[in-house]
């Protein structure tokens, strides 16, 4: 398997974690890293994953702890 970068700009860690957003339920769910790249998610380093804000009214799901780097 190839090595997944974070999806924020001008980051180059190891991707630890996939975001992924519900629009319809003002959520965004935050979880393991995916198998495979959706077109839908967003890799994140254990730093940015951690640190993931939102904005106001929505919830964030974690599906589990995610260690800053």
């Amino acid at each position: 398997m190839d090595v997944r970068i974070c999806s924020k700009v001008a980051c180059a860690a190891r991707a630890v974690a996939t975001l992924t957003y519900d629009y319809a339920d003002s959520m965004v769910v935050v979880g393991p890293l995916s198998v495979r790249v959706e077109p839908h998610g967003y890799d994140l380093c254990g730093r940015h994953a951690a640190g993931l804000r939102v904005p106001q009214g929505w919830q964030v799901v974690r599906q589990l702890p995610i260690a800053r780097d």
